[in-house]
């Protein structure tokens, strides 16, 4: 099992020289990975009046102060990017970085706040649509290959995109979706991973090894190439003294990462002492 610190990209770390300084000490502290959030408001009546960073530019400091760690997203809407854009700017990170990025995609939301606020469309069936497209398209972008798309939503007229990642075929991509729901599932499966969160375990709170136990074999069912290597994300928040009696059966469930998180409804969401406090007691031990 590999180790992350996971951040809002607001609060505290809508800095980027403060992420940078998260990504160093996490680095140091002998972290992993290093994940931020992608959004724009996240809830308006709980977030008003707080700033808020572009997750490629907090992830740019991180890239150029670390060496190490791995870099991402989690996760980015697709549907409210731009995929010639966003394909852009992490393959610009991912040269940057010499290959660390790790790309997690989702539906994104609060879809009436990060959408609707915007006038874009907020039905959540055209949102999904947009973004399998979209990662099909982003996939072929990255490959550094002519595209040609005719799509329901996105068209592309011989664009060849370069350079193409440093990571090939593409950096690994990683899906979430809420479980018990099924098709984010289903999408997962046809990528490198899957980073689930519970109806009955919201952010920060430890997932249930059951569920957990569901989702690799649902996962694991539908996937097209079953012997490739798939990384499971979990996260959650621990306390030192007791993380590895925590995650050892959800190791064994076969979660490959566990993303350590602050409680979404706790006052440290986005707060920077709290988490340095974290990093520097170490990743968990299984």
């Amino acid at each position: 099992m590999r180790f992350s610190i996971n951040l809002p990209n607001f609060g505290d770390f809508a800095d980027a020289r403060t992420v940078a300084r998260v990504a160093v000490e996490a680095e140091q502290a002998g972290w992993d990975g290093l994940f931020v959030w992608d959004h724009l408001v996240h809830n308006k009546n709980l977030r008003r009046g707080v700033p808020f960073g572009d997750p490629w530019m907090l992830l740019t400091a991180a890239a150029l102060a670390t060496t190490r760690i791995r870099l991402g997203t989690l996760v980015t809407p697709v549907a409210r990017r731009r995929p010639e854009q966003l394909a852009r700017q992490v393959a610009t990170l991912d040269s940057l970085s010499g290959g660390r990025v790790i790309f997690g995609a989702g539906l994104g939301g609060p879809i009436e706040d990060e959408f609707g606020s915007f006038g874009e469309p907020t039905d959540p069936v055209v949102l999904a649509a947009r973004l399998d497209e979209g990662l099909d398209l982003l996939a072929r972008y990255w490959s550094g290959h002519p595209v040609n798309h005719d799509g329901p939503h996105y068209q592309v007229r011989d664009v060849t995109l370069l350079p193409a990642t440093v990571q090939q075929p593409r950096p690994p991509v990683w899906v979430g979706g809420f479980w018990p729901a099924r098709r984010p599932f289903r999408r997962a499966a046809c990528w490198d991973g899957v980073v689930p969160l519970f109806e009955t375990a919201r952010h920060g709170q430890i997932p249930p090894v059951d569920q957990v136990r569901d989702v690799v074999a649902y996962v694991h069912e539908h996937r097209p190439d079953a012997d490739g290597p798939f990384d499971v994300v979990l996260g959650g928040a621990t306390d030192p003294a007791t993380a590895a009696d925590i995650l050892a059966p959800l190791a064994e469930a076969g979660a490959t990462w566990w993303d350590e998180r602050q409680l979404q409804t706790g006052p440290d969401i986005d707060r920077l002492e709290p988490v340095l406090r974290r990093i520097n007691a170490g990743p968990p031990k299984p």
